[in-house]
């Protein structure tokens, strides 16, 4: 079987994909993975064949030219995709998100690469398309070629809830009001290479899903769970992290993509480790470009680290999160203080608190004492470790990208006879 990943030009998107298309390629399947030029070095240091399509662009770059609609975008990001979240949802709300987005969102990513990916997928003629969800390219290179085609979540699926909501209440409108602009757009671009628009191409014949039940937002499409793996390029662990602490270890991590073209994060690194200097703990800042030039002497500031290797190692985990580091972290059954900024991280920190796996604190609301408050509340409560440690239980017992390899042939064979 030959299966064609696609993926934004997002480094963290691409890693979320590479456990299982590596085991896809170890069962005897065909493996490429298509992206912009921008990301070739980062596929092929995963010992994946990259393929570049189309030319390099960076969304962030093209709003320079439209600080209003920068403006916008950073004050709601989500919009209409906090609908998962938000079930009384209104018909106008979610239009006028969708009509923003697919123009300021969808079609600048996916303009630079689609007529090359299909030019690739008509010459390679992939059996499956595996695409993360907002990589539509890939939908429309499956149209294009009679692919099977799924979605490869890298976190909460607002994509696919909202979708729920969205056609739920276009069904109620007069025909002349309802309007689907993605639907519209995904239908042109089919129509380009002599397809058309069914409703599996805004998000897949099945969406293969590393989040354990008890963290997943409900949608009416076919899952597909899947464990959660880490992978994390040019990974070294350090020597200090195989000695055992002498006092709680707390990682302290507020790196991830997106948070500079946001302004920054909230709160300042200095703020936090000020109000957490005389606590009987070992902090490990890893991620934190705006440091004090003299730290607490609790602190110790450690360039990126693997946190498959880190977070077993810690009482405690306080970041902003990104997915990767909310799934590691609930894995290993670490409890964490979620300070969330933007997409999907207020809901998912959410579901991690409401499964008394953690605490959640908005970075908007969110200041020194208040994290220190939520951190020592965290690391007395044995209640928290104890949901921690259920919740890395139920992500254990999840299929591995292995088993969901060997499910994926009959998938595709089944799905593309019903092309």
């Amino acid at each position: 079987m030959r299966v064609l990943f696609t993926t934004i030009p997002e480094p963290t998107v691409f890693r979320s994909m590479v456990p299982l298309a590596w085991a896809l390629r170890t069962a005897g399947h065909e493996v490429c993975v298509a992206a912009q030029p921008r990301l070739t070095e980062v596929i092929t240091r995963a010992g994946l064949t990259a393929v570049p399509v189309g030319t390099d662009r960076d969304i962030w770059q093209s709003f320079e030219a439209h600080p209003a609609e920068l403006a916008s975008l950073r004050t709601a990001l989500l919009e209409p995709y906090d609908a998962a979240v938000q079930p009384d949802v209104t018909w106008e709300y979610l239009k006028a998100g969708y009509d923003y987005h697919v123009t300021w969102w969808h079609k600048m990513d996916a303009f630079p690469v689609i007529s090359d990916l299909v030019s690739f997928a008509r010459h390679w003629k992939p059996d499956l398309v595996i695409w993360e969800p907002t990589s539509y390219a890939g939908a429309i290179a499956a149209k294009a070629t009679g692919a099977a085609h799924a979605r490869l979540l890298w976190g909460l699926d607002v994509f696919g809830v909202t979708r729920d909501h969205y056609l739920r209440l276009k069904a109620k409108q007069r025909r002349h009001a309802r309007g689907d602009a993605l639907a519209d757009w995904l239908g042109h671009q089919a129509g380009r290479f002599g397809a058309e628009f069914t409703e599996d191409m805004t998000c897949g014949q099945f969406t293969i899903d590393p989040l354990p039940g008890s963290l997943r937002t409900p949608a009416a499409l076919r899952h597909v769970p899947m464990r959660y793996m880490s992978y994390e390029d040019n990974a070294v662990a350090p020597a200090w992290l195989s000695a055992t602490p002498a006092r709680p270890r707390v990682a302290l991590s507020l790196e991830g993509a997106g948070i500079e073209a946001f302004g920054g994060y909230p709160v300042k690194p200095a703020e936090i480790l000020d109000a957490l200097c005389d606590l009987d703990i070992d902090i490990i800042a890893t991620g934190l470009g705006d440091l004090p030039s003299r730290l607490p002497d609790n602190t110790t500031a450690a360039p990126p680290v693997p946190l498959s290797t880190l977070v077993p190692t810690c009482a405690a985990v306080v970041h902003h999160p990104s997915p990767a580091g909310l799934a590691v972290t609930a894995s290993h059954g670490v409890p964490q203080l979620i300070l969330p900024v933007y997409a999907d991280e207020p809901p998912l920190g959410g579901r991690i608190a409401e499964q008394g796996a953690g605490m959640q604190l908005h970075s908007s609301q969110a200041t020194g004492q208040s994290i220190r408050d939520a951190l020592l509340h965290l690391l007395k409560d044995p209640a928290f470790g104890r949901q921690a440690a259920r919740l890395s239980q139920e992500m254990l017992a999840m299929p591995t990208p292995r088993e969901v390899a060997g499910h994926l042939n009959g998938l595709t064979a089944e799905l593309r006879a019903g092309v």
